[in-house]
């Protein structure tokens, strides 16, 4: 079976090991029949593209910054960034093999046996967060003193530029995707008022079939954010756009819920594996082999240009193999409260 890691340990570029890896799927699938290596491949050359093919991401940066722009004009009480990055070649690898790993545990579990194969394509074919880009606010302390005021208050204008967002988007030539349902398949954007949502405010009527609400309605690992998908009208490709607060993006990045939900991820899929029969259906047997090879990958062997890593933790990427390429970012420092009021 072809696995990227054994594509990790000659010194080469990201381009080459893209290249071979792609290459290889390709010609398997083609001797071997296998129509979810080929779609593999496919999603391969795609990445392969994004990064060979860059120069679009200046025009597509530049037209997001003009939201950034009108941010800092109505907002210059806040701190926020825009950040931009295409996907680590690892971590689109680990989805691509996660979602079939995942939704053939949910289909085997609801109907006793596996998913055709048209099905699992169907699955594999809702890949739009290649590029992506995050807004990310933080309200100073010195706005508003009380802690649960100052969060609630955060919490208003995060839905108040989420729906200020889909028009400038709509204005510089990108088309909002709907998405009436999560990844999880329940409904999102439908909650009128939550704990978290005191005041009833939320993603307005019209564009709650655009987004997906987290934040209302966390994932079980406590991750919350509110993302949209939209497609780039001139560089002809999807992107995600995500909005949160500092909060929010602590506890995505470097918070409890980072790590644990990791841990209880694995110990779950594991544990979905054992209930699973192997041997069956080779499109799941070889997609969990892969995900499991990533998953333990030693990062202090690897050999590849413009990567290092000293431990698992201790890293220095900058080809894009574990941590995203950085398009951007925008930066904007909150001005003191005496200077805006």
């Amino acid at each position: 079976m072809i696995r990227l890691e054994d594509y990790l340990y000659q010194g080469d570029t990201i381009f080459r090991i893209l290249h071979y890896y792609a290459n290889d799927l390709e010609e398997n699938a083609f001797a071997q029949q296998n129509p979810i290596d080929a779609v593999h491949a496919g999603f391969l050359h795609q990445i392969y593209e994004l990064l060979e093919h860059n120069e679009f991401l200046t025009s597509q940066s530049q037209r997001m910054r003009e939201f950034y722009k009108y941010m800092v004009k109505e907002y210059p009480y806040l701190a926020f960034t825009f950040k931009g990055r295409i996907k680590s070649l690892i971590r689109a690898e680990e989805k691509f093999n996660r979602y079939i790993v995942e939704y053939t545990n949910t289909y085997y579990k609801k109907n006793g046996c596996f998913p055709s194969v048209n099905d699992m394509k169907k699955r594999l074919g809702c890949f739009r967060d290649l590029i992506a880009y995050r807004i990310v606010i933080c309200l100073p302390r010195c706005r508003v003193e009380e802690k649960q005021a100052r969060k609630q208050e955060e919490m208003r204008l995060l839905y108040e530029i989420a729906n200020e967002l889909p028009h400038s988007l709509q204005e510089h030539d990108f088309t909002l995707v709907k998405s009436n349902l999560r990844n999880d398949g329940k409904e999102s954007c439908k909650s009128e008022q939550t704990d978290t949502d005191p005041k009833g405010i939320g993603i307005a009527e019209e564009w709650q079939e655009y987004y997906r609400d987290y934040v209302t309605d966390p994932t079980p690992t406590g991750y919350q954010s509110i993302h949209m998908t939209v497609y780039d009208n001139l560089s002809r490709c999807y992107i995600e756009v995500q909005l949160r607060t500092k909060d929010m993006d602590d506890c995505a990045e470097i918070g409890a819920y980072n790590h644990q939900g990791y841990e209880q991820f694995q110990q779950d899929e594991a544990n979905a594996r054992n209930e699973v029969p192997s041997g069956i259906c080779k499109y799941y047997d070889e997609a969990y082999e892969r995900l499991s090879s990533l998953e333990n990958l030693d990062l202090s062997k690897l050999e590849v240009n413009m990567f290092t890593a000293l431990s698992n933790t201790q890293i220095n990427d900058s080809c894009g193999l574990l941590r995203g390429r950085q398009i951007l970012p925008f930066e904007h420092l909150s001005r003191f409260q005496n200077e805006v009021d």
